[in-house]
């Protein structure tokens, strides 16, 4: 699917831009797709263009535009390093209203469109953050959120649905268990895998488990979005 750069406003005035991919065919919905802390680099465009075969119009917004511009990290140390400096730099609460903008977008004022939130990484934990804060998302999925630890007493307004890692150092299975005990709403999928396992770009990518936890988020955005 061809995707664009376009520029939104949040409500806090900030400007930023967010790669836009529409389907072939009337939307069925939309989509945000919150990004790593590598920025809306490749692996998020691909992602985009794969929801968008799926039928929804979707919004990939540059959350680190507040602090810089065009962010694209590699997958290496230094990029590590720099995504995670950059997600202190911008904090919480500006994200939350850059996807409040692209939400706002997506609906362009119709009451009916349904719209929902896909967030992996650190854009895992904005998913669970947006399910609690921003109006008018009908669902949330977010993968392997490692900040979502620090939030857990948030309540999402919305289905949500979370994908971890058994393997993931970063997120301990008791976290989980402890997480699932606070929120029985959330659906909650544990994978034989590591964190990041959703993207062949990476070390950790685990083909098996990137496959079955799409399946499972493709039927719950349907099940939501229409």
């Amino acid at each position: 699917m061809t995707g664009e750069w376009i520029e939104l406003e949040a409500d806090d005035g900030h400007k930023f831009q967010a790669w836009h991919v529409m389907p072939e065919d009337t939307p069925r919905g939309g989509v945000v797709i919150a990004m790593e802390i590598f920025g809306v680099n490749g692996h998020i465009r691909d992602l985009a263009g794969q929801f968008a075969a799926e039928g929804y119009e979707v919004l990939a917004p540059q959350l680190y535009d507040r602090v810089e511009r065009n962010v694209d990290l590699p997958y290496d140390a230094e990029g590590v390093a720099r995504g995670r400096k950059l997600r202190e730099e911008v904090g919480w609460d500006g994200p939350i209203l850059d996807v409040a903008a692209c939400v706002a977008h997506l609906r362009r004022g119709k009451e009916k469109e349904e719209v929902g939130i896909v967030g992996y990484c650190y854009g895992g934990a904005v998913a669970w953050l947006a399910a609690a804060k921003v109006d008018g998302l009908d669902c949330a999925v977010g993968y392997y959120g490692t900040a979502i630890l620090n939030f857990m007493n948030a309540a999402p307004k919305c289905p949500t649905m979370l994908h971890f890692g058994a393997k993931d150092a970063t997120i301990p299975q008791e976290k989980i268990e402890i997480l699932a005990e606070k929120h029985p709403e959330v659906a909650i999928h544990v994978y034989d895998a590591d964190h990041g396992f959703n993207s062949d770009r990476r070390a950790n990518f685990d083909a098996a488990a990137a496959k079955l936890a799409k399946e499972r988020t493709l039927d719950f955005l349907a099940a939501h979005l229409e």
